[in-house]
């Protein structure tokens, strides 16, 4: 079944930011391969420089076989070709601190435009309570 008919569910933990300031949130269901999480992680590291600091809140633990071409029916299962990660809407995927806000939109921004998967811009809300 391929994770198909749970993955379009809500997902049930990392939907709040946890250590940084901002975070980018998944807003539908998706495989994120290693490579666009790469890519991400490198768009990144240039806008966080050395004041920030950044956190990867998903990890590319599930194996994806595939043939050979041209193979003939039967013969077992293939190769892993590539490992992906399964998100589901509300997941944050990656966080920042210690950079300006402008800043992290705009690596967010181009960071979003690697991904297969429509993401959002998210703040910490810190709660303050009247005594």
């Amino acid at each position: 079944m391929k994770g198909r008919s749970r993955n379009r569910m809500f997902s049930d933990s990392g939907t709040l930011i946890s250590f940084g300031t901002y975070g980018l949130k998944a807003q539908g269901p998706a495989w994120l391969t290693s490579n666009q999480l790469e890519a991400c992680r490198r768009i990144l590291i240039r806008y966080i420089r050395k004041t920030g600091k950044m956190w990867i809140r998903v990890f590319p633990d599930k194996s994806i076989t595939r043939k050979g071409a041209e193979v003939p029916m039967g013969g077992g299962k293939g190769n892993v070709d590539h490992y992906v990660a399964v998100v589901k809407p509300g997941r944050i995927l990656f966080e920042l601190e210690g950079v300006p806000e402008i800043d992290a939109k705009e690596a967010f921004r181009k960071c979003g435009d690697k991904l297969p998967v429509k993401v959002k811009f998210v703040k910490k809300e810190i709660w303050k309570f009247k005594n």
